[in-house]
């Protein structure tokens, strides 16, 4: 089985890029040929500073690098690093109907955030095809906000075998409900787009000013705690936490006497305890940079033979050279 994960360059890390991509990718890549990559060419849709971009890129390859991804089993690599990627997304453009695009949510939802339209955000989801297809990945894990674009790449993918012969494999969701969705400080998708997340190596104070930013319902110290199933320092807390641990809380919120205040003290604390070692290695990294640019340039070599093939067989079969 091949997996392909992707991690948008287009700010810090945070929590939510961890459970809800990171952490389910590294665990499918040590039962699975992992494909994993830094997807510079999507970012272009939000930043237009090169050097900007260029520490991202840095960013997410040291973050990745210090979660745990070995590059010995996992082939990492830059998407820019692929121009294949760019030739058939063109290429599938002529097999994706137009209103396929138009109902996509993201496209809809970046629209009523007031972020003007282009090409790019438009046709984001075929090329988010062309990174799946290029390297003829079986299981792509993704939140429950990506779905769509998924099930868009696997439409694609059946429309160009459907015209042109059986030349890409269809990829098969892997979501996760219960970590799929990570909500932010203020209770919407974490994203760096809403300014709403918690960085996974952030600055100590700033990730502990930022938790205590958590928005909160107003009920008082002293009372029973209730809807706790849509408490955000619960539900983020229960994804670092022990179960018994997790328990423990709701039973003291349930109880009274145990304010939102102390339960986000306790997130932090159990946050910056379970991250501890990832920020450790990323610093180490970061004072090896050479070694980063290394894996970045090996994994585009492997993933560059496994394009090469691809493109051979879509140009083939489309009548190209």
């Amino acid at each position: 089985m091949r997996t392909l994960t992707g991690v948008q360059a287009s700010g810090k890390l945070h929590i939510g890029n961890y459970f809800g991509a990171m952490r389910p990718a590294l665990e499918l890549a040590q039962k699975s040929e992992a494909f994993i990559f830094i997807a510079d060419y999507h970012a272009l849709t939000t930043i237009s500073d090169p050097q900007h971009l260029r520490e991202n890129v840095m960013e997410v390859a040291l973050g990745w690098l210090a979660c745990g991804l070995d590059p010995e089993r996992t082939v990492f690599y830059r998407q820019s690093d692929l121009p294949q990627v760019s030739e058939l997304a063109w290429i599938l453009s002529n097999v994706t109907p137009m209103p396929m695009l138009e109902n996509c949510h993201s496209y809809k939802d970046k629209i009523a955030q007031g972020i003007n339209p282009n090409h790019g955000l438009f046709a984001y989801p075929v090329l988010m095809a062309a990174d799946i297809l290029i390297v003829q990945s079986n299981r792509v894990p993704v939140g429950k906000d990506q779905k769509q674009h998924l099930e868009v790449a696997r439409d694609i993918a059946g429309a160009f075998n459907r015209q042109y012969g059986e030349v890409f494999t269809i990829p098969e969701p892997d979501i996760r409900p219960d970590v799929a969705t990570v909500p932010g400080v203020d209770g919407r998708k974490m994203s760096k787009s809403y300014e709403n997340a918690i960085e996974i190596f952030g600055d100590e104070k700033a990730l502990r000013k930022r938790i205590m930013s958590i928005v909160t319902d107003s009920q008082p110290v002293e009372a029973p705690k209730t809807n706790l199933e849509n408490n955000i320092p619960l539900q983020l807390y229960k994804l670092v936490g022990s179960p018994g641990q997790a328990a423990a809380l709701e039973a003291k919120l349930r109880a009274g006497g145990y304010g939102y205040g102390e339960l986000k003290k306790e997130l932090a604390a159990v946050l910056l305890e379970h991250f501890a070692p990832f920020r450790q290695k990323r610093a180490e990294l970061a004072r090896n940079l050479d070694y980063v640019q290394q894996v970045l340039r090996k994994g585009a070599e492997r993933a560059n033979a496994e394009a090469n093939r691809t493109m051979a067989r879509v140009r083939a079969a489309v009548g190209l050279r």
